[in-house]
């Protein structure tokens, strides 16, 4: 169970992952011994996953975010199996999530362009085996964007 001291931990890194072990434990109003030593256990009991660098995609040729609706043909475990190993393995999809209601997956993509999405999606995407149907959102404008949890 986490008391406050380790949800005030959570919500520091969040914003912070590079933050030093000292001020981490200055923020929290504990010892740099007690932080490190929780620190550790957070990481061991899985409540942080892992520390990255957030990246700008303009900056690196992937301005376009693009979300696609996924209807396969038959829904049945192997071919959800099948589908998600096949899309682990695609560079330019972000998040691919399993959903219920009037089709399979959601996909987030990031991808140059129009032209290099329309590339994607056909030649890549709707030639996947079990693919029935896309439906394709393009985003205009990216109103709120945060990797942060509320704790």
């Amino acid at each position: 169970m986490l008391d406050q001291i380790d949800r005030n931990i959570l919500r520091v890194m969040q914003k912070d992952g590079r933050i030093t072990n000292q001020d981490l434990a200055a923020k929290s109003g504990i010892s740099p011994s007690a932080c490190f030593d929780r620190l550790r256990k957070l990481r061991e009991q899985g409540y942080i996953t892992d520390i990255v660098a957030l990246l700008d995609p303009e900056k690196l040729d992937r301005s376009l975010l693009v979300f696609i609706e996924v209807v396969l043909d038959r829904t049945t475990n192997n071919h959800f199996d099948e589908f998600a190993a096949v899309v682990r393995r695609m560079p330019e999809i972000l998040e691919c999530h399993m959903v219920a209601g009037g089709f399979d997956y959601l996909l987030k993509t990031r991808v140059a362009n129009m032209a290099a999405y329309r590339r994607f999606l056909g030649d890549t995407l709707t030639l996947l085996k079990g693919v029935r149907e896309t439906r394709t959102y393009a985003v205009l404008e990216e109103v709120k964007y945060t990797t942060n949890l509320q704790i």
